[in-house]
């Protein structure tokens, strides 16, 4: 069996990938099991040089990996080569956690105690359509580095960069084994890393709702689980906000990647007593946004991901549904949406559930108290904005929002050397940050007698 991957800016096909079955899925597990007791006797400075290797070898790759990202993707290709460059950038950074994963010595009476980090075995690793490789690499490198195998199931549409990182990985010579990409559907692949009791933990973003089903089913193995999630981020405008500047880049905390994004400020919250000048400078920014061809330079959001997709985007967009103005967009062959505002009602649905497409509602707030409530009027809590001049009240604000990731008079949400993760229905546990690799092991304390 296998895929047509198509080139969301064109609808043309790329190329055909195969997918695996179950028995497939089960065999590269098995290998990866035997590859990673062998990895995890390799001393850790062993295992840095190996990982900064696979490091080059991706910063050697790193046009190559921007245009398959483009052509399968529709990302604009500037991003493209700065997603590369990412992962390049987090293999690196985790290439010093081998030489870290220190444990403790602690006091006791009667003889000595301490503490090792065990790596947990193999690693299940399910990635999205929407940063294939990028978010790949927040599982993979991590789990590597703590002495563990893994297995990697892209996103069935956008499965190109992944593949081209396995081929990167045993071009630098990591064990044949250790790090297998498996193309292939979510029922069958995804499920196995899930059911297969080999698996010792799954890394999963993509959907809550599919994000449940896979915490239900590793839950009858006690297997970890970290899950990244859905958001419905806020973009909290305050009147003592340097207004200008809060507009112009209002249109880039939701639209890039044409909104694909579970980081996306898909709900703007504006204090009413400003409302009115935010949204005449915020219109023109969203008109100055360059939607096209994702191979120019120039271009700032490129296509959604599929038709299907866009569909699906476009069905948020009901009768009912006050949309205040538009931005542009090519015509013709291409999965294109136009940037679009709209100007709901607290409560409705445009308004409370993740659309994943290029589409901001404005809702206007009278005080903070307000703000704070409609902000965390969600079932999602994963990032979000703060927009003020008052130290104070950004404070108190940043404090009271239920959101993993917010930034205060910005809209940066993801450094690899900081922790990413979301509150409530966005997700459980941590990705990124010093910490991370710790997340792929097991704690075990041994007590030495001295009597």
């Amino acid at each position: 069996m296998s895929y047509t991957v198509i080139n969301p800016a064109t609808g043309a096909p790329v190329t055909e990938v195969a997918h695996l079955d179950v028995d497939a899925t089960d065999a590269a597990i098995a290998h990866a099991v035997r590859a990673q007791r062998d990895w995890a006797s390799v001393a850790p400075a062993d295992r840095a040089r190996v990982l900064r290797r696979f490091a080059d070898a991706v910063d050697a790759d790193v046009e190559h990996l921007a245009q398959l990202e483009t052509a399968n993707s529709g990302h604009p290709i500037t991003q493209s080569r700065w997603e590369a460059g990412h992962v390049r950038d987090v293999l690196e950074y985790y290439s010093g956690s081998p030489e870290r994963l220190i444990g403790q010595q602690i006091p006791v009476a009667g003889g000595m105690n301490v503490t090792f980090h065990e790596p947990l075995g193999v690693v299940g690793v399910i990635t999205p359509w929407n940063f294939p490789m990028t978010i790949a690499s927040w599982g993979f490198a991590p789990a590597l580095a703590a002495g563990n195998a893994v297995v990697l199931k892209p996103a069935e549409w956008t499965p190109l960069t992944s593949l081209r990182l396995g081929e990167l990985a045993l071009e630098a010579g990591l064990p044949e084994g250790l790090f297998q990409v498996l193309a292939g559907r979510g029922s069958v692949v995804g499920e196995r890393f899930v059911t297969n009791p080999s698996v010792r933990k799954v890394v999963f973003t993509g959907s809550t709702e599919v994000g449940k089903r896979i915490m239900a089913g590793c839950a009858d193995q006690v297997k970890r689980v970290t899950l990244e999630l859905g958001g419905k981020s806020a973009n909290i405008v305050f009147a003592d906000a340097d207004i200008e500047r809060a507009a112009a880049t209002a249109p880039y905390s939701v639209f890039d990647n044409a909104g694909q994004d579970c980081c996306a400020r898909s709900r703007l919250l504006v204090q009413r007593s400003v409302y009115d000048r935010f949204m005449e400078h915020f219109e023109r920014a969203v008109q100055g946004v360059r939607v096209g061809d994702p191979t120019l330079e120039s271009t700032e959001v490129g296509p959604l991901v599929t038709q299907a997709h866009r569909e699906s985007v476009a069905g948020f967009l009901t009768d009912d549904v006050p949309v205040a103005f538009r931005g542009s967009c090519p015509d013709g062959p291409g999965a294109w949406f136009a940037p679009t505002v709209v100007t709901p009602e607290r409560g409705s649905r445009i308004a409370t559930e993740e659309v994943f497409g290029p589409v901001v509602s404005v809702l206007p707030f009278e005080d903070e108290a307000d703000a704070l409530h409609l902000a965390n009027d969600s079932d999602f809590g994963l990032s979000g904005s703060i927009w003020t001049s008052d130290l104070g009240r950004g404070i108190r604000v940043a404090r009271g929002v239920e959101g993993g990731n917010l930034s205060v008079n910005s809209h940066s949400s993801v450094r690899y050397t900081t922790p990413f993760g979301g509150f409530k229905q966005s997700g459980l546990g941590r990705e990124l940050g010093p910490d991370a690799a710790e997340h792929f092991t097991e704690t075990k304390n041994v007590f030495f007698a001295s009597e």
